[in-house]
């Protein structure tokens, strides 16, 4: 990552801390990944050279640019998903600024249906960190997009472990998923796939 792009972040992220700082209401938050996090899966994408990468929860894209930067690095692309259309705006916006956005796109919509429509096969790696209790629900279809040694990354596994119990224990109990918590920013959750596609 260049010093400009380093900086621009930097200033992200701090205005992102202070719009959430005085807010009760959560979902009012915009919520940021981590720069530990951001930099932990940004990592991933490079190690494994991912091409076709999903985020479900974009926010303002201050993780998303983390990715896109990434994805540069491996002539790959993001699909990030956000419900919020105010987000989804400055998302594309902050894409744009940080000079990423041709590596990246951001999808108006939800997750589990823009998850449920990616093909067979189709995805190197997953980010989620959206409404932890619905990702029970994408599990059949995480399974089903992944490539070989693709891998799931699962923000607030510290911070909300307990949200992701449930979810946890499906990752855990496929054979076919190594799984390890990273005990970095909110905690990022990992799971690989590794080997041949399972049943």
């Amino acid at each position: 990552m260049d010093g400009t792009l380093a900086v621009f972040l930097r200033k992200l992220y701090q205005e992102g801390r202070q719009h959430d700082e005085p807010l009760a209401d959560r979902l009012q938050r915009l919520r940021n990944m981590t720069p530990a996090a951001s930099s932990l899966i940004s990592l991933l994408i490079r190690a494994q050279g991912s091409r076709d990468v999903l985020e479900i929860g974009t926010s303002n894209g201050y993780s998303a640019i983390w990715f896109a930067d990434a994805l540069r690095d491996t002539g790959g692309r993001l699909v990030s998903v956000e419900t919020e259309k105010s987000r989804v705006d400055a998302a594309r916006e902050n894409l744009e600024r940080a000079d990423v956005s041709e590596y990246a796109e951001v999808l108006h919509g939800d997750g589990g249906q823009v998850l449920a429509g990616a093909g067979d096969a189709s995805l190197d790696l997953v980010a989620l960190d959206a409404e932890r209790p619905a990702y029970e629900a994408y599990w059949p279809d995480l399974r089903r997009v992944l490539r070989p040694h693709g891998i799931i990354a699962v923000d607030n596994a510290v911070s909300h472990g307990e949200q992701l119990t449930g979810f946890r224990g499906l990752l855990e109990d496929d054979p076919s998923f190594a799984v390890s918590l990273q005990k970095t920013g909110d905690g990022v959750l990992t799971a690989v796939r590794t080997g041949a596609r399972g049943g």
